[in-house]
């Protein structure tokens, strides 16, 4: 497993104000061991432009999977990314990751403190969570879901928001949420089991045809509250110059 630390020859580049008076700080950059049906190369060092004010980005290192995703999460945590042909992802975690038992069926889902994006391809094994989330938050793109039902009959997916979730729509793509602690919703929908901590998070979709799906869940401790925003709306920015991959 990788560890963030602080690494002065290695830092992503924080651009950008909320408001006049920020300006430009560096926090580190992390590259992540990847692998999956494939196996790829940690990442180098890059740049990035991150709004946001020096306190926080002094709690943050830049993660970075082999294919392209990255997240901010806290600084001095563990990381590893995957790839398939439904999509890929990428862990941050308070604690090192066991990846033999992520990789078991048997594999619960974290309950602790960890930072997890997603990205789900549309056409390939991604369609049914893609489908499944347009049909719980993208009523606009509810005929992908259904041409998903038709093909495969067997796949039923709920329509409407988790019930304890509260959404917040940006756009009729992005919609950032929150899941209460002890209940199950987008943020327990991939990877993270309900626990005591509440996360928070954005699902966004990818508006190309077929559309994919970015899913980010993040569960900090206490003092990292005030970061959380930080690491949704970098997010956001990143989803807009990811560009369109298939495995």
């Amino acid at each position: 497993m990788i560890r963030g630390g602080f690494s002065p020859a290695v830092l992503i580049l924080i651009a950008g104000a909320l408001n006049a008076q920020q300006t430009p700080v560096s926090v580190p950059f992390v590259g992540c061991q990847t692998g999956g049906q494939v196996s790829l190369e940690e990442p180098k060092a890059s740049s990035a432009s991150v709004p946001t004010s020096p306190g926080i980005a002094a709690k943050l290192t830049y993660y970075g999977s082999g294919d392209g995703l990255g997240v901010l999460a806290p600084r001095g945590w563990y990381c590893f990314g995957t790839v398939g042909s439904g999509g890929d992802q990428l862990f941050v975690t308070s604690e090192p990751i066991d990846r033999g038992k992520y990789f078991s069926s048997a594999w619960p889902g974290f309950r602790g403190p960890v930072v997890h994006v997603t990205h789900r391809i549309g056409d390939t094994s991604g369609r049914f969570s893609v489908a499944e989330i347009i049909m719980r938050v993208f009523p606009d793109f509810k005929a992908f879901a259904e041409g998903v039902t038709k093909m495969f009959p067997d796949e039923k997916f709920v329509a409407g928001p988790y019930p304890g979730d509260k959404l917040m729509y940006k756009s009729k793509t992005i919609v950032e949420y929150a899941t209460p602690a002890r209940t199950d919703g987008l943020g327990t929908y991939w990877g993270l089991r309900k626990s005591d901590g509440a996360i928070d998070g954005v699902a966004i979709l990818i508006d190309h045809a077929p559309p994919d799906l970015l899913l980010l869940s993040v569960r900090l401790p206490p003092d990292f509250a005030d970061a959380v925003s930080t690491i949704v709306h970098q997010v956001e920015r990143d989803t807009e110059r990811r560009p369109k991959l298939r495995y």
